[in-house]
């Protein structure tokens, strides 16, 4: 699986981040081919201010569908509005390839 991630910088008006990023999630749910999308509010961080206020994250089965999704007529709007509404310089892009197993930990070694 790959991920498209949006990490929003913290904004200076919260408000108004909230209604251009609403109607920007509104768009991005329109995008084909989307397997599963998460939308993450970092609450804090351990060194202090956090980088990020938001993180959109957007999972597609592979990366050429990703790719076709992001190329498509509603994946191309949805990154002019990105630019259009949202300074430069507040959001990065990444690109992640995701690894998942069942189970939260490693099992325990049987040489102790």
């Amino acid at each position: 699986m790959i991920k498209f991630l949006i990490g929003f910088h913290p904004p200076t008006d919260t408000a108004g981040f909230e209604d251009r990023y609403n109607d920007f999630l509104a768009l991005c749910e329109r995008i084909p081919d989307i397997a599963r999308r998460q939308v993450v509010n970092v609450l804090g961080s351990p060194s202090g201010q956090p980088r990020y206020y938001r993180i959109l994250e957007l999972y597609f089965a592979d990366q050429p569908t990703m790719e076709n999704a992001l190329r498509s007529k509603i994946g191309q709007e949805a990154g002019a509005e990105l630019a259009k509404r949202f300074p430069a310089g507040s959001f990065d892009t990444l690109l992640a390839d995701v690894f998942e197993e069942n189970g939260g930990s490693t099992p325990a070694s049987s040489a102790q």
